[in-house]
């Protein structure tokens, strides 16, 4: 009975510590054991280098784009001694709000005319260009028309066109209009914006879906009031980051200024501190004026950016997720 129980059953033997559980894998070895946790702080270390890398590049970066403006902090703080006869990036006597009282007081506070028409090209300027481009590349994305697409080539080839090429033909065009050496002169070319008709086009098709426009006509709203009311508020973050891009375009416009304009109240910033800087070698009295102006006219720059900045990048991020 034994002899037949043990045939059925077959012979049992002890597991044997020292042989895996599945034949087909073989077993690991101590020093397959010792690799992995190697393997782990290699590409944990590898990922610190990159990320290491990565971050003194953008620290040299930002070191490299704020130099400038720094030097001007520090040397708006000097007179016109302490300019040259101390370090470039160390503070003088603290005579920076006596600097700027000069600078706006300065030949009856032209500065302050040349800031204003700074304020004015810039902003008046960059408004009516950004409503006009949000308005063109809404209609080249909603409507179809004879044409379209190759009239939308033509605005496309104008973004290859440099700005100082055209400026020659530019400034025959506003002699035959008799605008020259007015404020026109520089207000009507700013609302020329061949890039930013491209990107409200963009701006367009992702955030204004076709089917509101369509459910906006069936209640019996016009073409016009569903710009304005519906399409309009939809493309506000595309609006803010074309007008900054046209108001820093606008703000740092000196060529276009240097052509058209002769009259000196008609001057933006930048004009006039190239102005005064052209007389520094025969009066240096002039240095400090150029300094403390350049640095007042960065200002609102950087306050576009920071306030404006939430829009921006949520333009800049557009179409980035479908």
């Amino acid at each position: 009975m034994s002899t037949l129980t043990s045939r059925a059953t077959g012979p049992t033997s002890p597991a044997r510590p020292d042989r895996p559980d599945r034949p087909d894998r073989p077993a690991r070895t101590p020093a397959d054991r010792e690799s992995a946790p190697a393997a782990r702080r290699r590409t944990t270390s590898r990922a610190l280098l990159s990320k290491g890398v990565v971050n003194a590049v953008l620290i040299v970066a930002a070191l490299y784009t704020l130099m400038p403006v720094s030097w001007l902090l520090f040397a708006a703080t000097k007179n016109s001694r302490d300019l040259f006869g101390t370090s470039g990036f160390a503070f003088g006597d603290f005579n920076l709000f006596a600097n700027l009282r000069h600078v706006l007081t300065f030949n009856d506070g032209i500065y302050l005319r040349w800031f204003g028409n700074s304020m004015l090209y810039s902003v008046v300027g960059s408004a009516a260009s950004s409503l006009l481009c949000v308005a063109t590349g809404y209609a080249f994305d909603k409507y179809d028309f004879k044409g379209k697409e190759k009239l939308f080539g033509i605005v496309l080839g104008g973004v290859l066109v440099p700005a100082t090429v055209i400026q020659l033909p530019m400034y025959l065009l506003a002699t035959k209009a008799g605008v020259v050496n007015t404020y026109w002169a520089l207000l009507l070319p700013a609302m020329v914006n061949p890039f930013g008709v491209y990107l409200a086009r963009v701006f367009s098709e992702g955030y204004v879906p076709a089917e509101v426009l369509e459910a906006a006509r069936v209640d019996g709203a016009g073409e016009l009031r569903t710009f304005a009311g519906i399409a309009l508020p939809m493309l506000a973050p595309g609006f803010m980051t074309i007008f900054l891009f046209s108001f820093t375009a606008s703000w740092n416009n000196f060529f276009g200024a240097l052509v058209m304009l002769n009259d000196e109240k008609l001057y933006p910033v930048n004009l006039g501190l190239f102005m005064w800087n052209s007389v520094t070698q025969q009066q240096p009295e002039y240095y400090a004026l150029v300094i403390t102006g350049s640095l007042v006219a960065v200002v609102p720059l950087i306050i576009a950016f920071v306030c404006l900045q939430r829009f921006w990048r949520s333009g800049l991020t557009a179409g980035a997720v479908k």
